[in-house]
């Protein structure tokens, strides 16, 4: 796992974490496992991948491996308001000292502020958007709490809950999710698992696209997903080199005004602004060879 501390690449406080893998939190065993690899965080499942039979063990397990393993980029995703098990994660989560919880179906800010009261203020808040009501809240949602670092939707859930049976329709939750964070300040939104870990193309056309869109980052839910997210979430060798001329040219006008590059480019302090990212990018992560495109 490769932690992103820098500071120029921070809001509130949260990192950009290329790949998020979910783990089951009843599997203890599978957690020194995802610790070990290649993800740039994982989140600890206590909601939809573990049956109701288990949630203390892997609440329990949660807990462990947050103490632990105390410089590892944990998150844990807690049951939703209103369940059964809601209070005992908080209770827990907040004895361990959790530093980052998953919140999902977020759907009104005054439930974001009472858990980040009870979580302390040292712990940042991811939350999922999974239900209509919770899109049409998401700007008061991203700016409910301090403690908020990020917010993404849920696709599977908030498909259900619309009635959308295709992809395509997301379009507008998309592009919503993505204002609302940038509005608050916050971190570009991860994108939502894809959900066929054998369709490798499916994987990387859609995680090209959600670049493109103003994602960030992807969940994923099998460790043969990191390596190809982590891929296209990375800046391509061209795409540092164009940044680097980018903000080169600028630089020797003093840092303001505009010009037009040899190729037919137009740079201004927007375009700028956009390259200083993606050599921040590079800093930390490195480079791929591949020229992307979607």
């Amino acid at each position: 796992m490769t932690p992103a501390n820098e500071q120029n690449l921070l809001t509130r406080g949260a990192p950009l974490w290329r790949s998020w893998l979910y783990v089951p939190g009843d599997r203890a065993e599978m957690i020194p496992k995802a610790l070990s690899g290649d993800s740039d965080c994982i989140i600890i499942d206590l909601e939809d991948a573990v049956p109701a039979a288990n949630k203390e063990q892997a609440r329990i397990n949660a807990c462990t491996a947050v103490l632990e393993n105390p410089g590892a980029s944990i998150v844990v995703r807690i049951n939703a308001v209103g369940s059964p098990w809601h209070e005992k994660d908080l209770s827990a989560l907040a004895k361990a000292r959790v530093k980052a919880v998953r919140i999902p179906k977020a759907e009104g800010p005054k439930q974001i502020v009472m858990i980040a009261q009870a979580l302390g203020s040292d712990c940042e808040l991811h939350l999922l958007v999974e239900s209509a009501k919770g899109l049409q809240a998401s700007d008061e949602l991203a700016q409910a709490s301090s403690s908020v670092s990020s917010i993404a939707l849920g696709e599977t859930d908030l498909k259900a809950d619309l009635g959308i049976t295709e992809d395509e329709f997301l379009a507008y939750a998309r592009g919503k999710i993505v204002a609302s964070a940038r509005a608050a300040g916050l971190i570009a939104p991860p994108q939502s698992v894809y959900t066929n870990v054998n369709d490798v193309e499916g994987l990387l056309a859609t995680s090209k696209q959600a670049s493109a869109a103003g994602f960030f980052g992807r969940t994923v839910i099998h460790p043969r997903q990191v390596a190809m997210v982590n891929a296209v979430f990375t800046p391509s060798r061209i795409e540092v080199d164009r940044a680097h001329e980018i903000v080169s040219s600028l630089a020797e006008l003093g840092g303001s005004g505009a010009l037009v590059l040899s190729d037919g480019r137009f740079v201004d302090a927007a375009v700028v602004a956009g390259a200083q990212r993606v050599l921040d990018l590079a800093a930390i992560y490195g480079t791929t060879q591949e020229e992307k495109s979607v």
